[in-house]
């Protein structure tokens, strides 16, 4: 009786084995269409990657950071909203990095839409448009501690260094720089609070927060000095 199972399953994977092995040689033959699926994950991928890659590898970093300090220092945690600062951010980047981004388009983006480059020399002329500006904007110091982590020696020529060396080191400097920025931004702020509880506990008025009159001080004292253009100035003033 077993034996009659065993052939009874093995005539009925026979079909499925013919049809499994004409599919097989169908998709050997179409080594064009195995490349164009290729060529959509690489694609998809790259897409899925991208805020990382906006975030790692330009001045977003640093811009978000500052107006994120801004707005803690102002005393104010949730205006303006994070999509405001978030698109502020984006766009500033936008213009920090204009010259950079007309080379990207120029040299990648449009000999790639007409066909012209292929996508394994649009990454390598991409990544070393990026590198060229993420090493011009890193200091020695954190790319020595980059390579020194890694056990490797400052090389003569920066752009034979690996993005695997340069992104992180790249980041380091802007979390830097963004700090720098962000404590001048919070000392006249903090002189604000500081005079404003030293006059509240002169005159006894304890019970008062300091908050809801150093709030609109800090407001008042922001729009007179033009603040938001003094920030931007800060945050593109190392790009532009």
């Amino acid at each position: 009786m077993k034996s009659f199972q065993r052939i009874a399953l093995s005539l009925a994977l026979v079909p499925g084995l013919a049809d499994a092995k004409d599919q097989l040689a169908t998709v050997a033959m179409n080594g064009a269409g195995i490349s164009q699926a290729v060529n959509i994950v690489l694609a998809l991928t790259l897409v899925a990657l991208l805020p990382g890659m906006l975030v790692a590898m330009t001045s977003f970093t640093r811009i978000i950071i500052v107006l994120s300090m801004l707005r803690h220092a102002m005393g104010m945690q949730e205006t303006p909203p994070n999509v405001v600062l978030i698109m502020l951010a984006a766009f500033l980047t936008l213009l920090s990095m204009s010259s950079t981004f007309e080379k990207l388009e120029q040299q990648v983006i449009t000999p790639v839409y007409e066909q012209k480059m292929a996508g394994s020399a649009a990454l390598r002329v991409g990544g070393g448009i990026m590198k060229e500006y993420m090493v011009g904007k890193t200091h020695e110091q954190d790319m020595s501690f980059v390579l020194g982590i890694a056990g490797k020696d400052m090389p003569a020529d920066a752009d034979s260094i690996s993005l695997v060396y340069v992104v992180p080191a790249f980041l380091l400097s802007e979390l830097r720089l963004a700090f720098q920025i962000g404590f001048v931004i919070f000392l006249p702020f903090l002189l604000v609070d500081i005079i404003v509880s030293s006059v509240l506990m002169a005159m006894g008025m304890m019970m008062v927060p300091p908050t809801s009159i150093a709030l609109p001080i800090k407001i008042l004292m922001f729009v007179m000095i033009d603040g938001w253009t003094l920030v931007a100035r800060a945050v593109l003033s190392d790009n532009m």
